[in-house]
């Protein structure tokens, strides 16, 4: 059996690089905290990517963020 993921986000509005790379992060599981720490950033601005992402996208879970990030290869 095999899986095929499709996401009707990629055609969306593009990401900045500094959201591709919060996105990045925290897909891979770091916290707010962790990715602030490794990109040199308040955990406030990385909140405000997120949410930057999640407005453009209109994603509401991080599982979604998720399967966005794997999707676009990050």
């Amino acid at each position: 059996m095999s899986l095929t993921l499709t996401t009707p986000h990629v055609d969306t509005p593009a990401l900045a690089p500094r959201e591709r790379e919060t996105l990045r992060h925290i897909a891979a599981g770091r916290t707010y905290v962790q990715t602030a720490r490794h990109m040199g950033l308040s955990k406030h601005t990385v909140d405000a990517y997120l949410r930057r992402i999640r407005a453009k996208l209109d994603i509401n879970t991080t599982a979604e963020l998720t399967r966005l990030a794997i999707s676009l290869g990050l």
